[in-house]
């Protein structure tokens, strides 16, 4: 028998079944999740030291070398977000007093900055308005001045819409002793990356953007140069949760018998096995709604049901990931990059033609999974955000960090990088832009 009375009563909203409204998440992440990961969300669960799990663990590892390009042996899953594999990053990598380039032109630029500072490291910042990128020649200037043992570049700012070129850093930092730490959260399976290939030592990667996954669980791999940093250290990291020599050891890269380190996410590592499985089995096709392309779901004039292609038939459901392109003779990741160009491109052309601005300039140098477009004169942005939310069910968002107030991020992600999608946020935009205030300028 409880022997004190409860302080506390049930919550009454608890008392209540959870509603989740149905929304069509354009914003720069989290994206709408396929049906076969959210089935896989569903799955019983086993024990996180299993045989089982240890196979699951295996293939989650063979997915993200396939995704990165790598044949990096230490490649795992951090149990946090993409902020939590750029702490891993840092925290194992940097000592106090090592020097610390900071390429700075977003907010994962500031919060690199941030984590870096707290370390104790010398953190030398190259601060750049938003929307602006980094040259060879610019770096090079920064690391002949400061020396540093490590450069952080973020491949796709999500906060601006700038793509960083990366072909000739990696070549650049190891000509001068320095290691290449690049965030790849909202590039990955976007845009062409190759880790190997373009000399990265330290790549990481989140897994609710183009991968349509929860969030929750990050990809990072390290090099064996950024390994030789690592274990040659004079200091403990100073996060346990993330020494990376004991998740190298739980994730199997050392060739050890594997000691228990943390409970992982079980169910979560269900859903980033299926979604990198998807990008894996990716068939090219942008008029569909995208999709669960492994289960046979079908487009256009045909009947959704798994393993069917009837003639003509019903519409389909209204899920933003539910039908996949018929299959392809090609798949993979290419097709995955090829299928987000592509919608980015005409999600451009949409909105120019409704008399937006595009808040990068140069074509070459926009990011495809995340559009900018700068505020129009006149609108709150936040008026915009809700209007389009309210009346459309769509979810665009406004901008983050140095980029606040100067432009509106749409996002196409995995999935949801359809001419489809497309139609349907620039109708809504158009709709928001006609009801919205408008101040005189």
């Amino acid at each position: 028998m409880a022997s004190h009375k409860l302080l506390v009563t049930p919550p009454k909203a608890l008392l209540k079944p959870l509603s989740i409204p149905n929304q069509l998440l354009l914003g720069p992440g989290p994206s709408n999740l396929p049906p076969r990961i959210m089935a896989a969300g569903g799955l019983q669960m086993i024990g996180s030291m299993s045989k089982d799990m240890y196979q699951i663990m295996d293939e989650i590892k063979e997915g993200i070398q396939y995704v990165f390009q790598t044949r990096n042996p230490l490649t795992l899953v951090i149990s946090g977000s993409g902020h939590c594999a750029l702490e891993a990053a840092l925290v194992n990598v940097l000592e106090p007093g090592d020097s610390f380039l900071v390429g700075a032109n977003g907010i994962w630029g500031q919060r690199a900055v941030d984590i870096g500072e707290r370390i104790g490291a010398r953190v030398h910042p190259m601060t750049k308005d938003p929307g602006g990128h980094y040259t060879l020649q610019e770096v090079e200037e920064g690391l002949a001045q400061h020396k540093p043992v490590l450069l952080f570049l973020t491949h796709g700012e999500s906060s601006t819409g700038v793509l960083q070129p990366l072909d000739g850093f990696g070549e650049l930092c190891h000509r001068y002793k320095c290691l290449l730490l690049v965030d790849s959260v909202a590039s990955l399976g976007g845009t062409p990356l190759y880790m190997d290939r373009q000399g990265i030592d330290i790549l990481y990667s989140g897994s609710q953007k183009a991968l349509n996954a929860p969030p929750g669980t990050s990809l990072i791999s390290f090099s064996d140069k950024a390994k030789k940093k690592m274990y040659s250290r004079k200091t403990k990291p100073f996060s346990f949760y993330l020494d990376i020599k004991w998740l190298a050891n739980f994730w199997g890269c050392d060739d050890q018998p594997r000691m228990y380190h943390h409970t992982i996410p079980v169910i979560s590592l269900y859903s980033l096995r299926e979604s990198l499985a998807l990008i894996a089995e990716q068939v090219h096709g942008l008029h569909s709604t995208g999709g669960d392309r492994a289960t046979g779901w079908i487009v256009e004039g045909a009947a959704c049901r798994e393993g069917t292609i009837p003639e003509g038939g019903a519409s389909c459901p209204p899920h933003p990931c539910h039908c996949p392109p018929a299959p392809s003779p090609t798949q993979g990741l290419e097709n995955s990059w090829r299928q987000h160009r592509e919608a980015a491109a005409y999600l451009h052309g949409r909105l120019q033609a409704l008399g937006l601005q595009l808040f990068v300039k140069d074509p070459a140098l926009r990011l495809p999974t995340v559009t900018t477009v700068a505020v129009p004169a006149g609108y709150d942005w936040r008026d915009i955000v809700s209007y389009v939310i309210d009346h459309f069910d769509i979810e665009i968002m406004g901008g983050l960090g140095p980029s606040t107030g100067k432009v509106l991020r749409i996002g196409l992600l995995g999935c949801n990088a359809t001419r489809e999608n497309v139609d349907r946020v620039t109708e809504a935009l158009r709709a928001a832009l006609q009801h919205c205030p408008k101040k005189k300028l």
